[in-house]
């Protein structure tokens, strides 16, 4: 599950990550289908008409690494049914305003740069991301939402989550994220998507959960139990926060689908849920102590 589409050309770094894409899914059925990178530019005359690309979505820069053998797996478990009261609401400014000031950009400059987003743990710069982020080589920093940029160091990776640690220095009166727990996310639900799409920083977008218990084999490892949404969430979204109405984090961005010669989100985009990202975090932070 990777970014398909390419970082903005903030600076000459900037390069087409969707040019290193791979697999395919066909629209119908689900089968499983195993892919490789193609090295042609031109993969995407090759892509039938209509077939679904599941891609991670950070904004990569290097060597495609993070888009090689990814698929959605068929057969998912159906989503709960369970009736839900929605409450409508016509301005979700206060949610924004509550959660911007929690979500970073994450860089990484090097040989193979990439681009993502974070959330912040602790007051003093702890951040979470997707592990993809983080993979490549290179100098790590974070942007906060007022600009100001911080050195940064991973402190502790989890593959098979597809999580991060990043400990930001020189920081401090931070404000930490208040995650959810995935009992109270329910298919219907109104949720938000935050990040940095295309290098866009301090993005939000609006959908709801379209689905739960969604499973992706990312070639070596599954990541199971994700939710669905239908908010559009891109390359550069990678780590970013997914909330619900009261401002509490449902998810952590990891992936996306995209169709046909399109690079962008279809309305197909995937979270790993709450209560398995603060297990991961309970659990890296020990490691890393």
């Amino acid at each position: 599950m990777t970014d398909l589409l390419s970082r903005p050309a903030l600076d000459d770094r900037t390069r087409d990550a969707g040019e290193r894409v791979a697999g395919v899914l066909p629209p119908t059925g689900f089968p499983p289908v195993m892919w490789d990178a193609p090295k042609d530019p031109r993969w995407k005359r090759r892509i039938a008409g209509g077939a679904a690309i599941l891609v991670l979505i950070a904004g990569g820069g290097g060597g495609g690494a993070f888009l090689a053998e990814h698929y959605l797996i068929g057969d998912s478990t159906p989503a709960s049914a369970a009736a839900t009261t929605i409450a409508e609401t016509g301005d979700l400014a206060p949610i924004v305003a509550k959660v911007q000031p929690s979500v970073v950009t994450v860089l990484v400059d090097g040989r193979s740069s990439s681009l993502g987003s974070g959330v912040i743990l602790s007051a003093d710069g702890l951040v979470l991301t997707n592990n993809h982020v983080v993979a490549a080589d290179g100098t790590v920093s974070v942007r906060l939402s007022t600009g100001q940029t911080a050195p940064a160091r991973v402190i502790a990776t989890d593959a098979t989550h597809d999580l991060a640690l990043v400990q930001a220095t020189g920081l401090s009166g931070l404000t930490p994220v208040t995650f959810a727990t995935d009992g109270s996310v329910a298919v219907g639900d109104t949720v938000l998507a935050f990040g940095a799409p295309l290098g866009l920083e301090g993005t939000v977008t609006s959908g709801i959960v379209s689905a739960l218990d969604r499973s992706v084999d990312t070639g070596g490892e599954k990541l199971t139990g994700l939710l669905q949404t239908d908010a559009a969430i891109n390359q550069g979204n990678s780590g970013g926060a997914l909330v619900d109405t009261s401002g509490r984090v449902v998810g952590i961005n990891v992936a996306i689908a995209t169709a046909g010669d399109s690079t962008g989100s279809v309305g197909l985009g995937f979270a790993i849920p709450a209560d398995t990202v603060t297990a991961v975090v309970a659990q890296l932070q020990a490691r890393a102590r």
